[in-house]
């Protein structure tokens, strides 16, 4: 007769139950499904063997995650050799997932079985866990659902803080509004300023050098020889700064008030910050984007890049889309018009801001778009999926698209996809490679740091503890020390009584006796007073 037992994994433990004769649960499958919703017919089929509940969440994680890999965790290893027949070939253990079960009957061999009357059988089990379980109510077994599911779900996701893309989208975002603002603000400088030096506009043509020009100068009637040097420092350009100079002695500006020229210095001041931190913005979203799309970036730019992940709202998002919802990114205006009018689609959105498309040829821009679209598809998924991202595929697609440039402009024959994946993937597995030995090393320093300031805490708390049973001892000492010198000045004072009753004078030392030729100081005997008291005691 073989036994069947199945095996139930739940948020609060395993639990082995026992069953009828296989023969009969097997030929009153429609009564098992019927008596599964009823708990006094479902007792009477499955009776509770053993029960075994995890130590604690994180024992019941590592068991739920050994369970979804089909690994047989060391738990529920030792559950089944404790509480299964001895007799393997007598039992056969019913499971819900068939790598589990696999992982079981290669381990411990015994055979398992899945679907049919076990799932049905499962399905009660799950309904009325709490009933077969003693101490186990349906509100804690809840809690312990919620609590795994949750947890679970936290390792399952990995989130990654350096890998937050929202951060690539805002700051392209404050990119594109500090270069508005920049410009406008430029704008006013030169007109403000244009009052009194016109002839600047002309010279310089950038707004940040024009603004700075403008906080330096000043007055252009103090324009002298003596700052040649500080505005070809300004302006990079020694001929430049000759001609500024040269303008400022022959300018047509009008003259200008002390107030009016600390306002436009402030305003230029202002300008030139506000340039300076799109600067360090930049710096910034270069950083970002190496980190979150390395392969993006190596391939059409940081900027561009940063563009398509915000414009399609996030990375997944623009590893889903397809190749040519990736071309026309940007272009959505242009499209649904050319839709309605039943003219031309566009043929680029927001790639067209990359150099590829500006240096094709008028008739091969449609084609190179198209093939820049497929490229940025790809990188952008091996980005999105990829647990250690790289710049080995962005730097291979990249050389793809300049041979396909250089196909369309001499008819040079490019090299196929399948060779260059090929390399890629080798030079990637290396570069991962080092990438992982260089964290590992990094977590080993961390670690060795960590543990040197946990010892160094912990000798600090002992030294802490031994200083303050020292000073608790010696408080005790000094004052049994003093006791005991009490009890010796008073056992001696009555044998100097009986030899000296009287008290001696000072004596003078000598400065023959000391060999020192210092004057004489008196020395007092400490035992002086004790007779004294002595005395008046008697």
């Amino acid at each position: 007769m073989v036994l069947l037992h199945v095996l139930f994994e739940h948020a609060a433990g395993y639990a082995l139950l026992a069953l009828k004769e296989v023969e009969e649960i097997s030929l009153l499958l429609p009564q098992v499904e019927e008596c599964v919703l009823n708990i006094g017919k479902f007792h009477s089929i499955v009776r509770l063997v053993a029960f075994s509940p995890f130590k604690s969440a994180h024992s019941a994680l590592e068991n739920a995650n050994a369970v979804s890999e089909g690994i047989l965790h060391e738990d529920l290893r030792l559950f089944l050799e404790t509480n299964m027949p001895a007799k393997k070939k007598k039992a056969l253990l019913g499971v819900g997932d068939p790598k589990i079960g696999a992982a079981i009957q290669e381990e411990l061999g015994y055979p398992c079985q899945t679907g049919g009357v076990i799932a049905e059988i499962l399905r009660g089990v799950r309904l009325h866990f709490h009933s077969l379980v003693k101490g186990l109510t349906e509100v804690s077994a809840s809690k312990a659902q919620l609590g795994l599911g949750h947890s679970y779900s936290r390792a399952k996701v990995k989130f990654n803080v350096n890998r937050v893309d929202n951060m690539i989208i805002q700051s392209i975002s404050l990119l594109d509004q500090l270069d508005k603002d920049i410009n406008t603000f430029s704008m006013r400088v030169r007109e403000w300023y244009g009052y009194h030096f016109p002839e600047l506009v002309k010279i310089v043509s950038d707004n940040a050098t024009y603004c700075r020009l403008a906080q330096f100068i000043g007055n252009r009637k103090e324009l002298n020889e003596e700052k040649l040097e500080a505005l070809e420092e300004l302006t990079m350009d020694g001929a430049k700064a000759q001609a500024i100079l040269d303008a400022s002695r022959s300018s047509m500006g009008m003259d200008i008030s002390p107030i009016d020229m600390i306002n436009i210095e402030s305003f230029s001041n202002r300008v030139v910050s506000l340039s300076e931190y799109r600067q360090s913005l930049n710096t910034y979203l270069r950083s970002k984007m190496a980190q979150v799309a390395p392969s993006l970036s190596a391939l059409i730019g940081e900027a561009v890049g940063a563009r398509l992940i915000s414009h399609a709202g996030s990375l997944t998002n623009l590893a889903k889309y397809p190749a040519s919802t990736v071309q026309i990114l940007g272009a959505e205006k242009a499209l649904f018009r050319a839709l309605k009018t039943r003219g031309n689609t566009p043929k680029y959105g927001l790639i067209f801001h990359s150099t590829f498309i500006g240096r094709a040829a008028a008739k091969n821009k449609g084609r190179i778009s198209r093939y820049l679209a497929n490229k940025c598809s790809i990188a952008s998924r091996i980005d999105c999926f990829s647990e250690v991202p790289t710049t080995v595929f962005g730097e291979k697609l990249r050389e793809q698209v300049e041979e396909r440039l250089s196909f369309y402009e001499t008819g040079d024959p490019p090299r196929k996809n399948l060779d260059v994946m090929k390399e890629a993937v080798n030079e990637a597995g290396e570069v991962v490679a080092e990438i992982r030995r260089k964290q590992a090393k990094k977590e080993k320093k961390r670690l060795k740091k960590e543990k040197k300031r946990l010892e160094a805490l912990a000798a600090a708390e002992n030294s802490i503890s031994e200083n303050g049973q020292e000073t608790e001892n010696g408080e005790e000492k000094p004052k049994k020390k003093r006791k005991r010198q009490v009890v010796e000045e008073t056992e001696e004072a009555p044998q100097e009584l009986a030899t000296s009753p009287k008290p001696k004078k000072k004596k003078l030392m000598c400065p023959e006796e000391d060999g020192v030729a210092d004057s004489p100081m008196p020395v007092k005997k400490k035992k002086k007073k004790a007779p004294k008291n002595l005395e008046t005691e008697d």
